[in-house]
């Protein structure tokens, strides 16, 4: 910009500083160091264009050389610093501002530092400080804040003609502010009115009165205040009373949960015992028949005193029922098992949801209802956004939110509570792939309701991945209609169209029309999310790398028919029959209220398992590192289609739509976000 360009446009903006159609107060961060924190102090323009103090860029090349010397270059940090650094002395600056000054030690050698305003880099050459101009422009809007801002606050004169000045004194008497210039006017020397009684620039007349006029009805008001604090003392002892009270009572609720917990762990134990003694019981009958298996004792030995029978009619009588017995000792040695289990998995106590109840226990009156979370308006997406309603609203002061993550191995975790004044709150700082449980009670006073039944979400499976519709890259405005906000898009098949309706006798066929995400990606796992209108007719969604996206915008899709070119996303199945697992791209249909899982050579392709009703929001799952994409089911935060992906180059977002249709990417949930949904 010119001299005489910067010149005019600094007249335009005081000229609407004069006219009072901008605020001086409406531009005080604009006015802001963003070193200091302070107002601008001979601010200078870097190469950058951001501006900082004079003062400030001195600091910041001191503490930069300071921070060289002390640490050395192995520990040297690219990122930026933060700029609240400790201070150099100002013996030092004032060093290097006189004039005449050489470099000595006390010389920054460095001429590099980070820009406060940007973070970038910035160079000051050889010149350094001398090298850099003075903002004129800002200084004196500074100034003229500066200005604003004390008169504001200033007492003016109130005999001055307009334009007033700032007064210097105010005379008790007159109950009056005046300047110099008029309070010798008014009161002059030797007059009854110079022995008026002057204080300094004030608007509050006459203290000592109104103070003694206070103090007057305070004094005729003694009986009143002396009946209330009677009142107050008979309150006290009554609240005494009444918490004593109510000590008792809850001593005798937990006394009575005591002596169920007693009688539940005697009957408990003495179950444990009787299991027990009947194990031990039969372990030592087992173990007396194994005794008997042994020489000379028992069975054994009995049947070695049999064999000594010389009487072979006794022997005959007797041998027959002890070979019974031998082989069933026999079979018993010979498949041992234990008569009793060891284990007593069946005797411990589930105290999970006992414990839960504890630890809900609290306070109770019929006269707080419970809240309800809203199914329907809580959802999960970068953050958390719970909604719930209150059947009368008015009877609850406040509320208190509580969330925590579920565990896969269902370790009981504590609760983290939020007090909320509404009915909506966004929660941050969650994992990803998690579940969360949420609840709700209201408090009126001291007392609070029962909580609320439980909101079970689940966290993507991976940080939100931000993005809008490119309005530059492929985008067909004669197809396709952009919104303003670039994060819905609709495809209208109209009037184009029906011109070009004759081609049909010669194999004319509707095309697809590309959109794509303004921001690729390179690395890492992201996740986005978005809705496709009930009533398309065919999209496709998914991932394509840069160089696809060039060889399908770039390609005549008007010459050639859709069968016969690769890659077109058409219902060719160009994208079904390829099982290349290297493929630079993903698309999967979507339409008529279906969603299309594309062939593979792993699973079944019969149309019943590839076709699954339409999800209401469509997540997609992009891990760089590992070369996959997945597509999920948002509501439920199920999997439904997932491949490999060659992402060596950038990946983009990648959407497709022909006939009528629409697509809508997921907002993100923020407090501004909270706000609209509370407006409507």
């Amino acid at each position: 910009m010119s001299e005489s360009g910067e010149i005019s446009e600094f007249g335009y903006i005081m000229e609407l500083l004069a006219r009072g159609k901008v605020t001086i107060k409406n531009i005080e961060r604009e006015l802001i160091c963003p070193a200091c924190k302070e107002l601008f102090t001979h601010p200078l323009i870097l190469p950058c264009q951001h501006s900082i103090c004079h003062k400030c860029v001195k600091e910041l090349l001191l503490m930069l050389d300071d921070s060289f010397n002390d640490v050395g270059s192995d520990n040297s940090n690219q990122s930026s610093p933060r700029l609240r650094l400790p201070s150099p002395s100002m013996d030092k600056i004032d060093r290097i501002s006189r004039p005449g000054w050489k470099r000595n030690s006390l010389t920054p050698r460095t001429t590099t530092f980070p820009c406060p305003g940007c973070e970038h880099d910035v160079d000051l050459g050889e010149r350094g400080i001398n090298g850099l101009f003075r903002n004129f422009t800002l200084e004196t809007i500074v100034e003229r804040y500066r200005q604003a801002a004390r008169a504001a606050t200033a007492i003016m004169c109130d005999l001055c003609k307009p334009p007033p000045q700032e007064s210097t004194k105010s005379c008790m008497d007159c109950s009056a502010s005046y300047c110099n210039e008029c309070f010798k006017i008014y009161h002059p020397w030797g007059t009854v009115k110079a022995q008026h009684e002057y204080v300094g620039p004030t608007t509050n007349f006459r203290p000592k009165e109104k103070l003694s006029k206070d103090i007057d009805y305070l004094i005729g008001k003694e009986s009143q205040v002396k009946s209330q604090i009677s009142e107050l003392n008979l309150l006290m002892k009554e609240t005494e009373c009444n918490g004593e009270r109510a000590k008792e009572d809850a001593i005798t609720h937990f006394e009575k949960l005591f002596e169920i917990l007693e009688e539940r762990k005697s009957s408990v134990l003495k179950a444990i015992d009787a299991s027990k003694k009947l194990r031990l019981d039969k372990f030592q009958t087992q173990m007396e028949e194994y005794q008997g298996l042994l020489e000379n004792n028992g069975l054994v030995g009995y049947a070695q005193e049999v064999l000594k029978e010389t009487d072979q009619s006794c022997f005959v009588q007797t041998a027959k029922q002890l070979h019974v017995r031998i082989q069933k000792a026999t079979e018993s040695l010979k498949s041992f098992r234990p008569a009793a289990q060891t284990s007593f998995e069946d005797y411990v106590v589930n105290t999970s949801k006992q414990t839960e109840l504890l630890g809900e226990l609290s306070f109770f009156s019929s006269g707080v209802d419970v809240p309800e979370i809203n199914e329907e308006q809580s959802k999960v997406y970068n953050n958390a956004l719970i909604s719930w309603y209150h059947p009368e609203k008015d009877k609850a002061d406040s509320y208190v939110l509580e969330y925590r993550k579920i565990n896969r191995d269902e370790e009981m975790l504590s609760w983290n509570e939020i007090e909320v004044c509404g009915t909506s709150k966004v929660i941050s700082d969650l994992e990803s792939n998690c579940n969360y449980a949420f609840r709700v009670r209201a408090y009126k006073g001291s007392i609070c309701s029962p909580c609320s039944r439980e909101l079970i979400l689940h966290t993507p499976p991976a940080p939100v991945f931000s993005f809008l519709f490119d309005e530059k890259c492929g985008y067909n405005n004669e197809h396709l209609l952009l919104n303003l906000k670039r994060d819905r898009v609709e495809s209208r098949a109209g009037f184009n169209l029906l011109l070009a309706a004759e081609r049909i006798q010669v194999g004319y066929y509707t095309s697809l029309d590309y959109i794509i995400g303004d921001v690729g990606i390179t690395k890492g796992k992201h996740f986005w999310a978005f809705r496709v209108e009930p009533y398309s007719y065919l999209v496709k969604a998914g991932v394509a790398s840069s160089d696809k996206l060039q060889e399908w915008l770039r390609s005549p899709r008007d010459a050639v028919s859709p069968r016969y070119e690769q890659d077109s996303g058409h219902d060719s199945g160009s994208e079904d029959t390829c099982f290349d697992s290297s493929q630079p791209f993903t698309l999967v249909t979507i339409g008529m209220k279906k969603f299309f899982i594309p062939k593979s050579p792993t699973s079944s392709n019969e149309p019943e398992n590839r076709v699954l009703p339409m999800p209401t929001s469509i997540g997609v799952l992009l891990d760089c590192d590992k070369g996959r994409v997945a597509f999920y089911d948002v509501d439920h935060m199920k999997c439904l289609y997932e491949r490999q992906v060659d992402c060596s180059h950038a990946m983009y977002p990648a959407f497709a739509l022909m006939g009528s249709g629409g697509v809508q990417l997921e907002e993100s949930i923020t407090a501004k976000y909270l706000g609209y949904q509370e407006s409507m």
